[in-house]
């Protein structure tokens, strides 16, 4: 499976890690945040910068994903707190999260998106015994364009 992230191309030739908490993950937790589509990645990268379009040079990622059963864990809807797609379930979801990476229970934890309920983003754990080559490929990098009118409306 090709799963999409969108980076600033100084980080974008190695998948690594920054340890840093979000939504899935609590600090010093090393995991890679990916979309299943270019579109959803942008959008994701849209929200987390505030709807202010970067002034950096940004890159795809394209990484690729073993197709491996054992590899996977995928919440549903279904499985999250009822209000998961607020702030006030940030906490819970990092628990989830968290809870995930510490057991290792498989290298890739699919998540619905918070934006796109019915897509999902692919959360990598990239200190998990299976994160190899063989698993999880940076197979190329494509230049990324930011469309001035994904900022409009927002004021710097």
């Amino acid at each position: 499976m090709e799963v999409f992230r969108i980076s600033d191309a100084r980080h974008s030739k190695k998948l690594n890690a920054s340890g840093k908490a979000a939504r899935w993950n609590k600090d010093h937790q090393f995991v890679l945040y990916t979309g299943n589509t270019r579109s959803l990645s942008a959008l994701e990268s849209v929200v987390h910068f505030n709807g202010v379009v970067p002034k950096h040079s940004y890159k795809t990622m394209v990484i690729v994903l073993a197709d491996d059963e054992k590899l996977y864990t995928k919440k549903q809807v279904k499985d999250l707190p009822a209000n998961w797609r607020t702030l006030n379930a940030y906490a819970a979801l990092q628990d989830i999260g968290s809870e995930w990476y510490k057991s290792e229970q498989s290298l890739i934890l699919m998540v619905p998106s918070v934006i796109i309920p019915q897509e999902f983003n692919c959360i990598i754990n990239t200190r998990h015994p299976d994160f190899t080559a063989k698993n999880v490929l940076l197979l190329r990098t494509e230049d990324f364009i930011w469309d001035e009118r994904l900022g409009a409306g927002v004021k710097n």
